[in-house]
């Protein structure tokens, strides 16, 4: 009955919305909206000759971006970098646990986070950000190019690097389709992008192994990390990810995947991959420093909080050719997809 109800709700919706009267005044609003606004720069007005530029001018500190996917190892990276005296690294910033409140940041950290007591010594005192941060950036917006405007985000970002040390390393894993923006916003800052096996990545985000198998997981599959969340937002710039079209959750993971690799390859100054870091530290770390042209590294502390996890859990969920038959579906259509906008764009 309520499928029925939905049903002739839809159809009057888009009965009305075909109508005349209705289509007028909305194609109105619609080029309202698309007009372009004049170039223009911000010029300094006549009457305000006397004022310091500085007062406007975005911090020049040494700043990292750090971007990659829920359970890519983003953690143990973060600690690599809070173990350097010479930096502030800050814990997923845009958590909504709020690492900045002690009313809401609690008291637990995850168990397979191993060596790290706390995520949120680093915003102790900064209640001040409070009146920045808006949930809704875990969950909307999840996509931002350079000619978006967030003036909250920017200025929450601002406060965390104005209260860093010399160099501050912001660990996100909420920003790789904003790292346009972020790239606008922050041209000098170094953007590092960690990425992990996919499989692996897969077998780490799933909370219940047992009633999440590979032979029941379309069925009794559980959001942990926002997959369906991040998918409903973003299927509005990537229509694939919508659950019509990818019923199976490691379809939806996998495309998320892929498009995170590759916006990070995109704008990154770095790339680094997660089974490279923790197999060959010393060598990726070296890299890594390297890259970011850091003076005098502390590698021993960065090498003591590095631990060689188990590689190719994924055998023990499925065969390869459960992975490979949807990545290979997954990928035709990514091509196709990409093929497309870059053909529509000449």
């Amino acid at each position: 009955m309520t499928s029925k109800i939905k049903s002739a709700m839809l159809s009057l919706f888009i009965k009305a919305l075909n109508h005349e009267k209705t289509q007028e005044p909305l194609f109105d609003k619609i080029n309202q909206v698309k007009q372009k606004l004049a170039p223009m720069v911000n010029t300094p007005s006549p009457y305000d000759a006397d004022k310091k530029d500085d007062a406007v001018t975005p911090t020049e500190k040494n700043i990292v971006f750090v971007t990659s996917r829920f359970r890519s190892g983003s953690s143990v990276f973060w600690n690599v970098f809070r173990s350097q005296s010479s930096c502030t690294a800050y814990y997923e910033p845009f958590n909504e646990r709020k690492w900045f409140n002690p009313q809401t940041r609690g008291a637990n950290v995850d168990a397979t986070h191993l060596g790290i007591s706390d995520y949120w010594s680093e915003y102790n005192g900064l209640q001040k950000l409070e009146s920045f941060y808006e949930e809704s950036w875990i969950r909307e917006n999840l996509h931002m190019d350079e000619h978006t405007f967030a003036p909250k985000m920017k200025a929450y970002i601002d406060t965390l690097i104005d209260n860093s040390k010399s160099t501050a390393v912001l660990q996100f894993n909420r920003i790789d389709f904003r790292l346009g923006w972020l790239k606008k916003n922050y041209p000098h800052a170094r953007i590092v992008h960690l990425y992990r096996h996919p499989r692996d990545q897969w077998c780490s985000f799933l909370t219940d192994k047992k009633l999440m198998n590979a032979n029941a997981v379309c069925h009794t599959y559980r959001d942990a990390f926002y997959l369906d969340v991040w998918c409903r937002d973003l299927c509005k710039h990537f229509p694939f990810l919508s659950l019509n079209e990818s019923p199976h959750p490691y379809m939806r993971f996998y495309y998320l995947w892929k498009l995170s690799y590759l916006y990070g390859i995109e704008y990154s100054d770095i790339s680094l991959s997660f089974e490279e870091l923790t197999q060959s530290p010393q060598e990726v770390l070296n890299q890594l420093f390297n890259s970011l042209e850091w003076e005098s590294p502390d590698f021993d502390k960065a090498l003591s909080v590095l631990e060689k996890p188990s590689l190719n859990k994924w055998q023990s969920y499925a065969e390869d050719e459960w992975f490979s038959t949807i990545e290979t579906h997954c990928e035709r259509v990514l091509t196709d997809f990409l093929t497309s906008k870059q053909n529509n764009e000449f």
